[in-house]
């Protein structure tokens, strides 16, 4: 029993590692591919041109706006009947982030903060699910503003310049696209026959279906948990989203600041679409903290919707100094850590409440 606990243990770490090797190699693929036809000279002389006073107030606008996010995450514990003060909240944030934006492992900062959050409660289910529902609104309320944005606001303007622009050759991908998806598609499924024509391929692919089907079950049972407790407070699902719409546009007009500063032309419009879907997408774990995956990502979006190819280096340096003010934002949760403030001043007994040590 022993051996074989050890062998779990010993291929969890092995796929960790994987996992990490995967995800380092993707970060510097897409940062390479934002950077690849870059001018380093144009780009030094943009960041010689970046006014600190305009990087710094960006820099307390999105530390701001972190805040009045923990607060939202405070907000549903509290519908779960789970009464950390307001403080503690903010300071298990700041650590997440940290763990999020800084922390090289296969360990987010969102796993951290819901782990350290069920020693402050007996509620410990309850305690993780908050964290989980938390991301959730967060990412409606951020594709909300990019979806709203767009076909209010963008839309229109893109059908137009389009209109008025001559049509030009197609390009490689609208050209060779199809191909592409259509060897694709052949090669995996020549993988998947091949592994399942093996014996060892089909005892692998058969405990890999059930493996997966225990796992989305006990998967949905948690989110059913989650939706039962959160539909019953619509109030406090809106009071979420109002935050979620409030800290986000704060963050994406003082980036829009950041960006005029820099001689980026186009207008707001085009932030709070591109940046949202940026961080949507460098929200997919398939990158150390969405590392090049955000910048590549935002820097397409931006410059497709402003048909401005020539802003790309501006954008690639606000989108730099986005990942800097992450970064600097991020230290204060990795102080909460070295000074075990992130732990809970009391014992939590057996009925939940909490005694003094």
């Amino acid at each position: 029993m022993q051996d074989a606990t050890k062998q779990d243990a010993t291929n969890a770490g092995r796929k960790g590692h994987l996992s990490l090797i995967v995800r380092i190699a993707v970060a510097i693929a897409a940062i390479l591919w934002v950077l690849w036809d870059q001018d380093w000279g144009q780009l030094a002389g943009v960041f010689r041109n970046l006014s600190p006073w305009y990087f710094g107030l960006s820099l307390m606008i999105y530390a701001a706006a972190q805040v009045i996010i923990s607060v939202r995450w405070w907000m549903l514990l509290r519908s779960q009947s789970i009464y950390i003060d307001v403080l503690t909240a903010v300071r298990l944030f700041f650590l997440g982030l940290f763990y999020n934006n800084l922390m090289l492992g296969s360990v987010g900062g969102d796993l951290l903060k819901a782990w350290y959050v069920t020693k402050h409660t007996n509620r410990r289910l309850e305690g993780v699910l908050s964290v989980f529902v938390d991301r959730g609104i967060g990412l409606a309320g951020t594709l909300l503003i990019a979806v709203f944005t767009y076909l209010v606001f963008v839309r229109g303007h893109i059908a137009a310049r389009t209109g008025a622009q001559e049509a030009g050759p197609p390009g490689w991908l609208s050209q060779h696209g199809g191909a592409i998806a259509l060897w694709a598609t052949v090669a995996v499924g020549a993988i998947l026959v091949i592994l399942l024509a093996h014996p060892a391929g089909r005892a692998g692919f058969v405990r890999a279906v059930a493996k997966a089907r225990l796992k989305s079950v006990s998967l949905l049972r948690r989110v059913k948990d989650a939706v039962v407790v959160y539909c019953s407070r619509p109030r406090t699902l809106l009071a979420a989203m109002v935050l979620t719409l409030i800290g986000q546009s704060t963050v994406i007009a003082a980036f829009w600041l950041l960006g005029r500063n820099l001689g980026i032309e186009s207008g707001p419009r085009y932030y709070f679409v591109a940046f949202p879907v940026g961080w949507v997408v460098g929200a997919i774990p398939i990158s150390l903290a969405g590392l090049g995956i955000t910048e590549a990502g935002t820097v397409g979006l931006f410059c497709r919707l402003t048909g401005a190819p020539a802003e790309k280096v501006l954008v690639v340096v606000l989108l730099l100094c986005q990942r800097f003010i992450w970064v600097l934002s991020s230290l204060p949760g990795g102080l909460v850590h070295l000074l075990g403030a992130h732990l809970p001043q009391q014992e939590i007994s057996i009925d939940g409440q909490e005694s003094r040590n």
